[in-house]
């Protein structure tokens, strides 16, 4: 069982910066592609980028340059760091986990949330 657990969101004023962690509780971290997703009222949940267990990442082309997605594999945590932030980047921000690896034992898991808004 796998549990993860967002923290670091708030309110921030335009142009100003966030960083968001995923605490991931459960075996083999490293196998999982780590991935955050965001979610604005009213609209669907879109995915901001991802870190393979490796460290390669992948961006939301609405977020590149602005925003570094890492991992520490010794911590099993993962974070956000979000500059130069925008009132459009206002969402609910989610972890998610997603295994390499195939079989009836491995699964996809969310995480609960937690909100940026950015106004001033």
């Amino acid at each position: 069982q796998v549990v993860l657990v967002e923290s670091g969101g708030g309110l921030v004023q335009p142009g100003g910066s966030l960083r968001l962690s995923c605490a991931f509780s459960g075996p083999v971290f490293k196998v999982y592609t780590m991935t955050w997703y965001r979610q604005a009222p009213g609209k669907q949940r879109e995915s901001v980028g991802s870190v393979t267990g490796s460290g390669n990442t992948n961006y939301a082309d609405s977020v590149k340059g602005r925003f570094t997605i890492s991992r520490d594999n010794t911590k099993n945590m993962m974070y956000l760091q979000m500059n130069s932030l925008k009132p459009e980047d206002t969402a609910v921000y989610y972890c998610h986990a997603h295994p390499v690896v195939s079989g009836s034992s491995w699964h996809d898991y969310w995480g609960q949330g937690t909100q940026v808004t950015v106004s001033s």
